[in-house]
């Protein structure tokens, strides 16, 4: 396995970029839900390979471009066992998503998914014991209870144990990725991610009962696999290398607040009082947790030097 480089605070800047990109790429894949809405009589699992395929082809298509084709084939075997730990964590993450949703509630998925930024910062501390700030527990804290408001009013069906089981499987492999990412900065983690949608597409091949969609799908296929999902990924994965894996974690969460708010917008689904109520109290808590964030930066000394950002 790659040896993991000492972790150095980054520069300010560096770590504002990084904020930027993360909340990005959480803005990205808040657009999942309102695509997926245009896909109503499309497969579970015909969704998952066509938008692995395409998240699989743009990654490629950008790594051609930034890098060049014989670049880009050295990146693969560069990236070792922590991209290869990276991608089996996102494509364990997105092939569980979709079994858990068969078997539990979405607000059971949602409710749990809320988690992630305290498992990061857990497994930060007690693995690789990267300090947690008390604002940042406060944040947790207050996101968790938001998602705990939003999906309060639909929490009254019956709950399965296996699906609530993936669904924290889905949690844990979201926060291992993140925290790996974290602790292995200086490895390029796209070719990662994009094996990871490899994984994904191999998966649900074996699932899908059919390959067949319309013209229609497929455009919005490609816009959810291309854009949503692998530009999602391709931000997340240069963001999270520069700034705390509880604070990339957390920002990931601004997913949660902005779905629905989406859906309302293109296809007229109100949320109930509960979701704009929690949607609220976790957008009140992120910015005032980065309000704070920025603030403390202000007050510390400029830095002599400012590292460039790292390629993803």
């Amino acid at each position: 396995m790659t040896a993991a480089m000492p972790q150095a605070a980054a520069p300010a800047n560096d770590q504002r970029i990084g904020a930027v990109l993360v909340f990005g790429s959480a803005v990205v894949w808040s657009f999942g839900g309102m695509l997926v809405r245009f896909l109503p009589d499309a497969d579970s699992w015909t969704i998952v390979f066509w938008r692995s395929v395409f998240a699989a082809l743009f990654l490629l298509g950008f790594m051609a471009l930034r890098d060049g084709p014989r670049t880009m084939l050295r990146l693969f075997p560069a990236m070792g066992l922590p991209g290869v730990a990276v991608g089996a964590c996102f494509a364990t993450a997105s092939t569980s998503f979709v079994l858990a949703l068969s078997y539990t509630t979405v607000a059971n998925v949602v409710l749990i998914g809320a988690a992630v930024p305290l498992i990061a910062a857990l497994m930060s501390w007690l693995i690789f014991r990267e300090r947690v700030s008390l604002t940042t527990w406060i944040a947790i804290a207050l996101v968790i209870a938001g998602v705990g408001i939003m999906v309060s009013d639909s929490m009254t069906g019956s709950v399965s144990p296996l699906g609530d089981a993936l669904a924290v499987l889905v949690a844990l492999a979201f926060a291992s990725a993140t925290v790996i990412t974290r602790r292995f900065a200086h490895v390029r983690m796209t070719p990662a991610v994009c094996l990871g949608t490899l994984m994904a597409a191999t998966m649900a091949a074996t699932q899908t009962p059919a390959f067949a969609v319309t013209a229609q799908e497929m455009l919005v296929l490609i816009a959810l696999g291309a854009l949503n999902f692998g530009l999602g990924l391709a931000l997340f994965v240069t963001g999270a290398r520069l700034i705390p894996s509880a604070l990339a974690a957390l920002l990931g969460t601004a997913e949660t607040v902005l779905q629905p708010l989406w859906v309302a917008i293109v296809h007229g689904e109100i949320p109930a009082a509960s979701t704009m109520i929690g949607g609220a109290v976790m957008l009140v808590a992120l910015f005032g947790y980065l309000t704070v964030e920025m603030l403390r930066q202000q007050r510390r000394p400029a830095a002599a030097d400012v590292k460039p950002v790292p390629k993803p």
